[in-house]
């Protein structure tokens, strides 16, 4: 009792717990998907803040140095044409002629602030300011023209604006200077093609200074054309690394910056659409409150079915019988009782019911669940007192026999359930006869544990169907011999193949008249190490299965191929398996092998059955037109036992084919199988392809095949597969089966 109700509130917390860990799973799914929502919106609008910056960047970019440009193309039509160069090119021009010829030229000069011609040491010959730059009543020069001085001589190493520095090249240049808070554009063209100034019998190279104030007016129209908001020219670096544009010095340097107030789309998008936002958050918040009072509503249902549950805990609903857990705890108990070979015994019995699926499928499932009914009340019948029935799951049944728990005892009771199942069964107004299987194992004798007892039957059970139905098994030890050596093969076959544990043996292939040997076909065995030599039959099914046939086949060709290079003009036949065949990398590691080994491909045939074209057609096609490109033989084994032998003679280039040894072991000379045998040697000659017969083992059969027309034969007659030191010493022999053959 105490034990059922600490069940209960150990389910009915496992609830709780499985409740609340889903709704904090579903919470932090709601804001991890709310946090990657918002991050996106805020990702999103960044990004469009920064493309619209930068856009206005390259506009304020653009515009600037187009002005400059302008500047500079006008500056340099006025020093070449007009007044200035007809008084630089004056015999000898003096300040005066130079001062008269700038003043002529300052109307054409109202995009700047001033502009004077300057030469060697920064002497100023002439100059001139418009009215706005000259109300500070300066006579002795311009303004600034210790800074304009410095600029005019500097390398001009950078544009004004960009983020390029290199060399500006040209008659007219560009650049920035500051002086006392102010930041002027200077331009300066030289004018050395045109004429120098001589005083005192030196000739001064001269230069044309033109400059203008980066004044707030200029960047209000700036920003008016371009549609900027407040542009302004700092002398600081700005914070915003969004909006703001370096202005360099002649040399390069940063000597100011613009700055404005960038446009935000992003964040006015975001205005915009904020009630949206608002509207999808408020509806995946309404959503989780609604998935949250669905959990709760299915919480309190699993919870309510769990206490239903656990009324019928130990039950099987359908039969009334107990269940697979009441089953195991049971066994448990009983077996705990149970502690050498001379206390009491127990027998484990599994029953499962033949042809079940068949009334299923006939009559439905309803007819299924009656029929189950009726079993287990025969069962309950077939018993003792003091032995449990169960039921373990479908139509498997279990019984727990501790009364006359002896071989006859077990016996006796197998009988009876034989009989009682064998009996006819009335399902909704129809006989239905049935049958069922029995597999017992008994404690101590075969196990004391319940995984033990229960897998040990179930081997048992496993013997009583293969072995015809409608039987019982005890469990023996040979049962597990091919379980053992499955798992044997799993465990030691990837070893031994890494470890070179495998040997090959060849059987030889001899010409039609038995007098010399043409090939030799490479057969794998396994001498383990306990279990002593395993043959081929025994495990190279089992590598199928467990995927270690690649490796192994691999190890075989490699082996035969090193072993078989020493044996000149005789061909290797290896036997290729379909999963082998149909590997990705097939073609590729057979060729990559031969080159390894230095093996003659020409000498190498490859063994194929119809299983290994079956599948894929298409891409069997394929793989053998690559492998005989590179000189490989294919020979086409097993030859009359499939479906499609002829389809595949006539689509697939085989070399030749192998009568299969079943066509042999019965053959007479006039019998079917003869006629079948002749047939088919008749077939391959006539398409050309050499005939090789497998199994001969008579000196009859030797002298049919010869007269039928086979070109090689193989068979215990002349060898069976023997090591390859025995195939030297055959090899060395002028007629090796010449004394066998004249006994035969």
């Amino acid at each position: 009792m105490h034990l059922t109700t600490a069940a209960k509130m150990t389910n009915a917390g496992s609830s709780a717990r499985m409740f609340a860990s889903t709704v904090v799973t579903l919470g932090c799914a709601f804001l991890l998907l709310m946090a990657a929502g918002i991050g996106v919106v805020v990702a999103i609008t960044r990004e469009a803040n920064r493309l619209e910056a930068q856009r206005q960047a390259e506009r304020i970019e653009a515009a600037i140095n187009g002005q400059i440009k302008l500047s500079e193309l006008r500056l340099e039509r006025l020093v070449a044409a007009g007044d200035l160069p007809e008084a630089l090119q004056q015999p000898n021009p003096t300040k005066a002629m130079l001062q008269s010829a700038l003043k002529r030229l300052s109307g054409q000069l109202m995009d700047f602030d001033g502009a004077y011609i300057g030469g060697t040491g920064g002497a100023v010959l002439a100059w001139v300011e418009n009215p706005a730059a000259a109300d500070h009543g300066n006579t002795d020069g311009p303004h600034h023209i210790e800074a304009l001085q410095r600029g005019a001589k500097s390398s001009f190493v950078a544009a004004v604006i960009g983020d390029e520095v290199t060399p500006q090249f040209g008659a007219a240049r560009s650049t920035i200077i500051t002086d006392g808070g102010e930041t002027l554009i200077l331009t300066v063209i030289d004018l050395s093609r045109i004429a120098s100034f001589s005083s005192d019998g030196s000739t001064t190279p001269l230069s044309f200074v033109a400059y203008r104030h980066l004044s707030s007016a200029l960047m209000s129209d700036l920003a008016e054309r371009n549609r900027i908001s407040d542009i302004q020219l700092v002398t600081s670096p700005p914070a915003d690394p969004l909006s703001k544009l370096g202005l360099r010095t002649a040399d390069g340097k940063l000597g100011a910056w613009l700055t404005w107030s960038p446009a935000r789309p992003g964040d006015v998008m975001l205005r915009r659409f904020l009630w949206a936002l608002i509207a999808v958050a408020l509806l995946f918040s309404a959503i989780f409150v609604f998935v949250v009072q669905r959990l709760r509503a299915s919480a309190e249902q699993i919870e309510l079915r769990e206490r239903q549950i656990q009324r019928l805990a130990g039950q099987d609903e359908l039969s009334l019988l107990p269940n697979r857990r009441s089953f195991d705890l049971t066994l448990d108990q009983t077996l705990a009782h149970i502690q050498d070979d001379d206390g009491p015994s127990l027998a484990v019995l599994l029953i499962d019911l033949d042809r079940f699926k068949a009334v299923n499928d006939t009559y439905g499932h309803t007819a299924g669940d009656e029929l189950i009914r009726q079993v287990a009340v025969r069962l309950s019948g077939a018993v003792q007192v003091g032995d449990t029935v169960a039921r373990l799951g479908g139509d498997e049944f279990g019984i727990i026999q501790t009364h006359s728990a002896t071989p006859a005892g077990c016996a006796a009771l197998g009988e009876r359930i034989l009989a009682s199942l064998s009996e006819p069964f009335s399902i909704t107004g129809a006989e239905v006869t049935i049958g069922s299987s029995i597999g017992i194992a008994m404690a101590p004798r075969d196990g004391t544990s319940r995984e033990a007892l229960l897998k040990l039957a179930d081997t048992a059970l496993y013997e009583a169907k293969n072995s015809g139905r409608n039987r019982y098994a005890f469990f023996e030890s040979q049962m597990n011999r091919s379980m053992q050596l499955k798992r044997m093969v799993e465990d030691d076959l990837r070893h031994a193949i890494d470890n070179d544990q495998l040997m090959l043996h060849y059987q030889p292939q001899v010409s039609v008249d038995g007098s010399t040997i043409v090939g030799v076909e490479a057969l794998v065995r396994w001498q383990h190490p306990a279990h002593g030599m395993i043959p081929p039959s025994d495990f190279i099914a089992i590598a199928e299965e467990r995927g270690l046939i690649v490796p192994l086949s691999e190890w075989v060709l490699r082996r035969a191929c090193t072993e078989a290079k020493r044996w000149k003009g005789v061909r290797l036949a290896v036997n290729v398996s379909p999963i082998q065949f149909r590997h990705k990398d097939f073609v590729a590691n057979v060729i990559r092998t031969i080159e390894e080994t230095d093996f003659d491909p020409a000498q190498l045939e490859l063994e194929l059955t119809e299983g290994v074209l079956i599948e894929d057609a298409d891409a069997a096609e394929a793989a053998m037109m690559d492998i005989r490109a590179h000189g490989v033989g294919l020979a086409l084994d097993d030859f009359g036992t499939g479906y499609s032998s002829l389809i595949y003679l006539r689509r697939f280039a085989f070399d030749k084919i192998k009568i299969d040894r079943s066509f042999l072991e019965y053959m007479e000379a006039t019998g079917e199988s003869a006629i079948l045998v002749h047939s088919m040697a008749h077939l391959g000659r006539a398409l050309g392809l050499r005939v090789c017969a497998e199994g001969v083992e008579t000196a009859e059969q030797h002298r049919f095949l010869q007269a039928i027309g086979c070109h090689e034969l193989q068979g215990f007659l002349f060898s069976k597969a023997v090591p390859a030191s025995e195939i030297d010493r055959l090899l060395g022999l002028d007629n090796p089966f010449a004394e066998i053959l004249a006994a035969a």
